[in-house]
């Protein structure tokens, strides 16, 4: 079966060499950007082959990196701008729909909750100012920071009745389906952004990034290079380029080649990040994570300080605690593995966001493995994703409910996803349930998609094929 997107492939080209040459002179990299990606892509259909390990690992061609001249100046004029008109009239629905959109922004920028609360009550209060029907605006941006703070069944709730309020429209599609994905209910997702695709005309930079994360879900890794390189292509022809959309997309191509093994590749594309945007806190958590691959386990702690400096987010201290951990200094490690917890629990907010973080955590660590399981088992009540999935049996095997552990890692392999954390885990559950020989398989599987996936994980897995 093709992936995602591709059997619009050979009717779009011809429009998007069209729109390409228009822009040749403006923009002379996207020309033979465009070109490669859409061959590439015709390639790819044609050869049916692109699951392959071969074809995950080549190289996508993507616009070279370039720094991106900051709005944070302009932000901060604007909210303070539109703060005091709110604060002189707090009846100005459109005011405040617009501040609470910044706040998303500057949200997605620096990673800080603190925007979220504040998107969060911008939100609430353009709607209590002027109802749904004529302020879209304070709907879309109220599902957004629902989306933001884990709240998917609201987000998808009011997506769908943004969608009632703009048909004609696509981010209510785009905000649906991702609610939807989150979900777990993956065919809804593609329809909606099957939807947007239709309502957009084509292809465009967003429709693009959600048939990635679509192809990586699948175990298309290479398609999902294919069409984010495509998103970031479209992105910097803007005539303004969004600075964090752009190094959200490079750190996004990274992640995509860490998670077949091409650390190298991995690593330029997290540099050309934060080349776009110094201090990009994702890129630069990631090379430490890509440092730590490369065994350059003092680079790598220097990164992970940093990426915690930025924002101590439970997923990057958790991952200073095991660095640490493994270069002797484990005092050092405990104090981190201890504000795992703090952070986790500071507050009702951030135990909506970091329950997941915080079970896998516990899972990872032999620690707490009863609340692990709890944790992990409530959210996916309501949360049916195979990440979900994957969380639940893992916290299962290690509070040894091997039953439950087996019957959720069928869930959380369904889609065919190509991720060697989830091979481990089912490596793992395999050989607590006695069956050696496809927990060797599994196990196997991991380390040859991605032979450092984790640097304890993996540790772990290596000792285990080697003592048999």
């Amino acid at each position: 079966m093709n992936a995602p997107g591709e059997s619009f492939i050979f009717f779009l080209v011809p429009y998007l060499l069209f729109f390409a040459t228009m822009r040749m002179l403006r923009n002379r990299f996207i020309l033979p950007t465009l070109f490669a990606a859409y061959a590439a892509l015709i390639l790819s259909a044609c050869d049916g082959s692109s699951q392959s390990a071969t074809t995950d690992r080549a190289p996508v061609a993507v616009p070279p990196a370039a720094p991106i001249v900051s709005g944070d100046k302009a932000t901060e004029q604007a909210l303070r701008f539109l703060e005091e008109r709110v604060k002189s009239d707090p009846e100005d629905f459109s005011a405040t729909s617009k501040l609470a959109g910044l706040y998303l922004q500057k949200l997605r920028e620096t990673g800080d909750v603190a925007y979220l609360d504040l998107a969060f009550r911008t939100a609430r209060a353009s709607l209590d100012s002027v109802s749904e029907v004529r302020n879209s605006g304070g709907l879309a941006a109220l599902a957004q920071a629902e989306f933001a703070s884990h709240d998917f069944s609201n987000a998808r709730d009011h997506a769908i009745r943004l969608a009632e309020l703009e048909p004609r429209k696509s981010y209510p599609q785009a905000i649906l389906g991702d609610a939807l994905l989150e979900l777990g209910e993956y065919e809804k997702a593609a329809a909606a952004y099957q939807k947007m695709a239709q309502i957009d005309g084509g292809i465009s930079q967003p429709s693009e990034i959600r048939q990635a994360r679509l192809a990586q879900l699948k175990g298309d890794n290479a398609g999902a290079q294919k069409h984010l390189a495509m998103a970031l292509t479209l992105a910097l022809n803007l005539p303004a380029p969004p600075r964090e959309t752009v190094a959200w997309l490079r750190w996004q191509l990274g992640e995509t080649a860490f998670s077949v093994g091409d650390y190298e590749t991995a690593e330029k594309h997290y540099r050309d990040s934060l080349t776009t945007f110094p201090d990009y806190y994702r890129a630069v958590a990631s090379l430490g994570k890509a440092r730590a691959a490369n065994n350059d386990l003092t680079g790598a702690i220097e990164q992970s300080e940093r990426a915690v400096r930025l924002l101590p987010d439970p997923q990057f201290v958790a991952a200073l605690g095991d660095l640490y951990k493994l270069a002797g200094r484990d005092r050092e490690a405990q104090k981190q593995y201890e504000l795992v917890e703090q952070i986790g629990r500071l507050s009702e907010l951030n135990g909506a966001l970091y329950n997941r973080q915080l079970a896998l955590f516990y899972a990872d660590h032999d620690i707490k493995t009863e609340e692990a399981h709890k944790l992990a088992a409530k959210e996916y009540e309501m949360r049916r994703d195979i990440y979900g999935a994957d969380a639940l049996a893992w916290t299962a095997l290690k509070a040894n409910k091997i039953s439950e552990a087996q019957t959720a890692m069928k869930d959380a392999l369904r889609l065919g996803t190509q991720d060697a954390r989830l091979f481990y885990h089912a490596g793992m559950i395999a050989r607590a349930s006695g069956d050696e020989t496809t927990a060797r398989d599994f196990i196997k599987r991991a380390l040859e998609l991605n032979p450092q996936f984790d640097p304890r994980q993996s540790a772990i897995a290596k000792t285990l094929l080697e003592n048999r």
